[in-house]
């Protein structure tokens, strides 16, 4: 009831204002006025004076009464009280959020109100005639505010939050900034006005009532001793007063670690140990020194500071750089020293200036480290022998003696060897208790120059135990190979070619390699000294020309000449050899090109060469061979029929034993077939069918003209096979009628088979 005395107060207070205001409106934005006594709505409506009574309405929200809210009245000055005006509401929410009474103007709130959804509503209210619904007053327009209660808590909408912080930070250090956010009207009363309190995290945390900066409110806080901290923080509106309403958050705020920690080696004596037969590099064991503070702060930096196996061992860090990782860096023997002492540092990668004050972030340790023993195969006294051996070393002779010892204190007894893949040509031996190395065959520089041998050194008492070790031989150069010609020399020298006249060059080689280079003298051999026909003239540089003697050479005289030419050598011993050197005789052309060197060549072209010949040859035989075959087919072709007594393999054709079937065997045989083999393929129906595959057989065997030959051993079979045929031919001639009988006497032609196809004893034929 207070509230709508407040309302009706301030109504009143602004009425005049709001009439003073209307009043000096331009007349568009008023509106015309209604026309009074007229049906028609063209003719504009007279202006008259305005008589509304309105404000600007307040009403409270999240009302929760069971009636509808009032809240306030329309009227007109032209209301008489009759009931003849009706008021109409429209605009925002008009009859569903607001209703009016068209008979009193009042305005009601039917639905509950929330200023936080909607501030506020424009309605627009106009005043017609009840019975005509001709507007009485323009229409006007009016805003309904919703005032705002609190019924909102403030609230933080990032929550809950994570922060950090280093470890050991100063009072007040900045942690987290918090805001919370009230849905209530900030502009209105204490409703929207937040205070911010700490719930939880004291003493560690603080938080500034205004501003919500979470802040740290102990000094020191140390990572290592506790990490994590859970802090609640309230925000609380009406400033905090009695009857507001609070909402909270959390913050998991974390320390971050700084570097406040030295390491610290977990052991102050390391015990190792290692097999000296452990090669260079292999991993001796680990040590860690530990570090409180985590990550990069915690990264460590390893090294020897001394003693005396500082030479022999490295330490590197892991990839994680927290452990050190010892190492071999040079071989272990365990006869020479069987334990090594190492002084070991670990210091911290990544310092902070500001906390040197705590101390040096390193540690020291002692590492042992024992050597154990272990069977050692045998070491030779060199890593690699090298020897030279001249060529012509005797069988036998000792090359070299390898020694090999047994480094472990037992010192067991060794036994020498041949690897035999290594000299497959088994040109030496090793004496298997001394280890000389000897000559077992012939050495020949020119066919193996170097010998690379592979020598095994055995301990007795363990088989296993095996060292090698690699001899080179490479064998010296000795003169005893003569030089010769470089190769099989044939020369040749024109018939027109003069006196002193230059017909070949000629080079020797020599398989041995002198040190200062070859060096070979040429001259005619003692037998061909005085030859009147060549004469050799030594050029002192390795070559030698032949020259002729005299001209007039000729093929017809003679076609070749035979030149012996003596080659030495110029180291000791001299190595010489005789080479004979052939000479042609040719006809050559004006400019001394060859045209032909012997007599076979005037049958033949010049330009035709050997195996042009030869291919020619092989063309015309290979023509021979095809006529010959083609002759031969044709023979086989053309090859007459054979006829033997002892064996006639034409009586195996056809064969006719039967006995006439009297006047009505008609079917037995059909002479007519006979006679014309054209004939007997239409009539194949009508003969027996025992005889239709040899009658098809013969026609095969026939002359040009369309004929089938029978033939006989003897004259007997003759005789009986033509009394047979002649009884069938005299039953069938009745039924012949005339003509038949007439064209059949035209074919019967006497025929001498035998005497057409060159068949010797044959007795007798018969035409088909």
């Amino acid at each position: 009831m207070g509230d709508r005395l407040h309302v009706r107060r301030v109504a009143r207070m602004l009425l005049p204002v709001a009439v003073g205001v209307l009043t000096l409106l331009p007349h568009g934005l008023l509106g015309e006025p209604a026309e009074n006594g007229r049906a028609s709505g063209s003719a504009p409506l007279q202006r008259v004076k305005r008589g509304w009574v309105w404000n600007q309405f307040f009403v409270l929200e999240e009302y929760t009464g069971l009636e509808p809210l009032y809240i306030g009245k329309l009227h007109s000055d032209m209301d008489e009280g009759d009931g003849s005006i009706k008021y109409i509401l429209t605009g925002e929410g008009a009859g569903t959020t607001f209703t009016i009474d068209d008979s009193t103007g009042d305005i009601h709130a039917i639905q509950r109100l929330d200023r936080e959804v909607k501030a506020q509503y424009v309605l627009r209210a106009q005043a017609r005639n009840r019975l005509t619904d001709r507007p009485l007053e323009p229409e006007s327009e009016f805003i309904v505010k919703i005032q705002d209660i609190n019924d909102n808590e403030p609230k933080f909408l990032d929550g809950p939050y994570q922060a950090t912080v280093p470890e050991m930070s100063k009072i007040g250090t900045s942690v987290i900034q918090l805001t919370a956010t009230d849905a209530d009207d900030p502009t209105y009363g204490n409703s929207a006005r937040v205070v911010y309190s700490i719930l939880e995290g004291q003493p560690y945390f603080s938080v500034d009532a205004k501003t919500g900066l979470v802040r740290v409110s102990l000094a020191d806080m140390d990572r290592e001793t506790k990490e994590n901290y859970t802090v609640v923080i309230q925000a609380k509106d009406m400033g905090g007063q009695l009857g507001g309403l609070a909402g909270t958050t959390t913050i998991n705020i974390t320390l971050t670690d700084i570097n406040d920690n030295p390491p610290m080696f977990d052991q102050r004596l390391y015990q190792m140990s290692v097999p000296e037969s452990a090669p260079v590099g292999s991993v001796v064991g680990r040590i860690w020194a530990k570090d409180r503070d985590t990550g990069p702060n915690a990264e460590m930096k390893y090294s020897i500071i001394d003693g005396d196996g500082r030479d022999t061992f490295d330490i590197s860090t892991d990839p994680t750089n927290l452990f050190g990782i010892i190492t071999i860096k040079k071989p272990l023997n365990f006869e020479n020293k069987p334990s090594y002492t190492l002084k070991v540092e670990g210091a911290n990668i990544h310092l902070d200036p500001a906390l040197r004050h705590r101390g040096p972030f390193k540690d020291v340790t002692i590492v042992h480290v024992s050597v154990e023993d272990v069977d050692e195969p045998p070491v030779f006294d060199s890593p690699a022998y090298y020897i030279e051996l001249p060529e012509d070393a005797e069988i036998g002779t000792v090359v070299k003696t390898v020694s090999a010892r047994d480094p472990d204190a037992a010192n067991n007894t060794v036994r020498y060897s041949i690897e035999r893949s290594s000299d497959p040509g088994k040109y030496f031996y090793i004496e298997i208790t001394s280890g000389s190395l000897m000559t077992v065959r012939s050495l020949d520089r020119e066919e193996v120059a170097w010998h690379n041998i592979t020598v095994l050194a055995m301990e007795m008492n363990n088989p296993t135990q095996i060292a090698s070790v690699s001899v080179a031989v490479k064998v010296m150069d000795v003169n005893d190979n003569p030089p010769s010609l470089t190769q099989y020399f044939e020369a040749y020298v024109c018939e027109n070619a003069k006196a002193g006249q230059l017909i070949q060059t000629v080079t020797a080689v020599d398989p041995d390699e002198p040190l200062g280079g070859q060096h070979f003298y040429y001259s005619l051999a003692p037998e061909a000294a005085n030859n009147p026909n060549f004469t050799l003239r030594d050029n002192q540089d390795n070559t030698a020309w032949i020259l002729t003697r005299r001209g007039g050479w000729s093929q017809q005289d003679q076609t070749v000449f035979y030149l012996p030419i003596f080659i030495s050598d110029g180291e000791q011993p001299v190595q010489s050899s005789t080479s004979t050197l052939t000479i042609r005789v040719c006809s050559c052309d004006q400019e001394g090109n060859v045209m032909s060197c012997n007599a076979e060549a005037y049958s033949l072209p010049a330009s035709l060469s050997r195996g042009a010949l030869i291919a020619i040859l092989a063309c015309i035989f290979v023509l021979l061979v095809m006529i010959l075959l083609m002759l031969s087919l044709r023979t086989h072709r053309k090859k007459p029929y054979l006829c033997d007594e002892e064996e006639n393999v034409h009586e195996n054709i056809v064969r006719y034993d039967d006995e006439g079937g009297g006047e009505e065997d008609t079917e037995a045989f059909d002479i007519a077939a006979m006679w014309n083999p054209r004939e007997a393929h239409h009539h194949l129906g009508k003969m027996r069918q025992d005889m239709l595959p040899e009658i098809e057989s013969l026609s095969r065997y026939g002359t040009p003209e369309p004929c089938l030959f029978f033939f006989f051993k003897s004259e007997k079979n003759h005789t009986d096979w033509i009394q047979k045929t002649t009884k069938r031919d005299k039953r069938t001639k009745s039924r012949q009628k005339p003509k038949q009988r007439a064209r059949r006497r035209k074919e019967i032609k006497p025929y001498d088979g035998c005497a057409q196809l060159h068949i010797p004893d044959c007795s007798a034929s018969i035409p088909a």
